[in-house]
């Protein structure tokens, strides 16, 4: 599959707090600027994919789109790493010819609709038997409170410190500073850092991502196709899917310090012919500053344990060894499950990221991480 399928087309809505609109309204504003940057008609879309349990249906799309015939579509359940593998999975679909214009769109009012606390609309958490049984009834109930253990344990057995944490929201921040669709503008320091209140030890406040009412999609099409369209084609050169032992839970696990990123990243370099050290870029999942570290070391960026020192310095600063979540990320732009961190490596590969621009980018890498622990893994290239 390697370079036969392409991104061709991008769009973001405005990122915010209260979007006024419809969940469907964010998707078709969404999917409307996808389809004009990539210079296509909204008829033309042949195919719909879409992550499960966020968002309006296929059926709503196909209607409120005005589609006639649509010959592919899919949900994919695996939270945030499904907008990462459903390019994957469109990828496949143009490859195979089961579609010509393939959808990729998600997003949320994760703020005004769908907030943690608001137990009217909140998104439920992740439910398996187990967590039912052993989990939940002790109290521990959403993600912040799953992944401080996990960070706490990284802490534990490699000395892993705040600051180093501190570092990836520091650094984070100083992308977003440059990049007007980022809902987190103002700068903070080391000593804002620490001083924020604990959420979920050893998590606090910047520690966490945002909740961003917004949506993104892309549009993905042949490679010989994209050639022909408006934009300068973004080709999937490597992609793959990962989970870690024991997807259900946390508590069993052989180890709680690894990601199915692990299994994930291997296959994925395998399929594009490169390694870690080609990578110009990577845009992580970053639902807290921990599962970007840990990603870090699971994908390869640097060994296990190792993730706290590879982030000082400046390493994945702009200018840096490895520039990281250029945009922002979930921490400091949006979160929309991580499409918006496909929407950036797009930009930066088209030389279209303005301020925050990589120059003489050609690989980048982006990451999904879906609840608790799932992963998808993609190499993007010119």
């Amino acid at each position: 599959m390697k370079d036969k399928a392409a991104i061709a087309g991008i769009g973001e809505t405005e990122y915010s707090k209260n979007s006024g609109m419809s969940e469907l309204a964010l998707f078709l504003q969404a999917t409307e600027r996808a389809a004009a940057d990539a210079g296509v008609s909204l008829k033309d879309i042949d195919g719909i994919i879409v992550s499960k349990g966020f968002g309006p249906a296929v059926k709503e799309l196909v209607t409120n789109l005005g589609l006639k015939e649509l010959t592919y579509t899919s949900s994919i359940d695996l939270g945030g790493a499904s907008p990462v593998a459903s390019v994957q999975t469109a990828a496949m679909v143009v490859t195979a010819g089961l579609a010509r214009n393939v959808l990729c769109v998600t997003g949320w009012n994760g703020y005004s609709g769908r907030r943690a606390g608001r137990a009217e609309t909140a998104s439920p958490v992740t439910d398996t038997l187990l967590r039912r049984s052993f989990e939940i009834p002790f109290g521990w109930q959403v993600p912040a409170q799953w992944y401080a253990v996990m960070c706490r344990r990284h802490m534990h057995e490699y000395g892993t410190t705040s600051q180093q944490l501190g570092t990836i929201a520091l650094t984070v921040r100083k992308h977003a500073i440059l990049n007007e669709k980022a809902l987190m503008r103002k700068p903070i320091t080391m000593q804002d850092y620490l001083n924020s209140r604990i959420i979920a030890d050893p998590f606090c406040l910047f520690d966490c991502c945002l909740e961003t009412d917004g949506a993104a999609a892309v549009l993905v099409a042949s490679a010989e196709r994209a050639r022909d369209l408006k934009q300068r084609p973004v080709y999937i050169s490597g992609a793959a899917i990962g989970y870690p032992p024991l997807p259900d839970q946390i508590i069993n696990r052989p180890t709680i310090t690894e990601l199915g990123a692990k299994s994930a990243a291997p296959r994925a370099f395998a399929m594009a012919g490169v390694s870690p050290r080609d990578i110009d870029i990577a845009e992580i999942y970053d639902c807290f500053t921990y599962i970007l570290l840990c990603q870090l070391e699971d994908i390869g960026f640097c060994k296990k344990g190792e993730g706290g020192s590879f982030v000082e310095d400046g390493r994945i600063e702009l200018g840096g060894e490895l520039p990281v979540n250029t945009h922002g990320g979930l921490l400091s732009q949006a979160h929309v499950l991580g499409m918006n961190h496909v929407v950036e490596a797009v930009k930066q590969l088209r030389g279209q990221a303005g301020a925050a621009q990589v120059r003489d980018a050609e690989l980048v890498l982006v990451s999904g991480f879906g609840d608790p622990g799932m992963s998808a893994v993609m190499i993007l290239r010119k």
